[in-house]
């Protein structure tokens, strides 16, 4: 079994992008405004950027859907996963992760397929995933495709960016890419973007 790990960088990479996206020095004056509009004492100092999250409750998910088994290597001879989710001024972010944990090299070029569903396996209505960022107000410009090969043991990730809403979306249906085979997962931090929204993907990056 090769699991995946979390890495810092990606959610450095994540952190700076959101800055990017929302004006970037002035983020995290913005998020202190929001969090304390009459503050008594000026703010501490931080080395990180301070993200927006979601509130702790999550819906219990229902046992019934059946998801990505939790060891060992699927026969697709990949791993998905998620990282937990960074947000500011309503945009959200986090990254779905693949790890090659088969013994042949993997090949990507392109975008995830993915579906959005709720807490009993059903898709969230009018959810749409696009490939590119063009559709989320906000999100980092797509950097575009590049062909990808993972040896045995290398990992790689896409971003995926939404604006908020209501309904929360607790399981991924994913394809690496479209036509190959369909794994539903379990996300780390639940996705508040249902109904009727857009979820705009990046293309497949290395993992390092």
């Amino acid at each position: 079994m090769i699991a995946i790990r979390r890495r810092s960088s990606s959610y450095a990479v994540l952190a700076c992008l959101l800055a990017l996206s929302a004006s970037g020095c002035g983020l995290s004056a913005e998020l202190e405004r929001e969090r304390d509009p009459d503050p008594k004492l000026p703010p501490s100092p931080s080395a990180t950027l301070p993200v927006e999250l979601p509130p702790a409750v999550t819906p219990e998910a229902s046992p019934s859907v059946p998801v990505q088994q939790d060891s060992g290597c699927p026969a697709s001879g990949v791993r998905l996963g998620t990282e937990v989710v960074q947000g500011a001024m309503g945009l959200r972010a986090t990254s779905l992760t693949l790890a090659n944990c088969g013994s042949r090299p993997y090949e990507l070029n392109g975008y995830p397929s993915i579906t959005v569903l709720d807490e009993a396996g059903a898709p969230l209505t009018g959810v749409r995933a696009v490939e590119g960022t063009d559709e989320v107000s906000m999100a980092p410009e797509d950097p575009g495709p590049e062909p990808l090969t993972l040896a045995p043991g290398e990992s790689a990730y896409a971003s995926l960016y939404w604006r908020t809403n209501n309904q929360k979306g607790i399981y991924l249906r994913v394809a690496p890419a479209k036509g190959r085979e369909v794994t539903t997962v379990r996300a780390e931090d639940y996705l508040d973007i249902g109904p009727d929204n857009v979820l705009g993907t990046s293309p497949w990056k290395p993992l390092e």
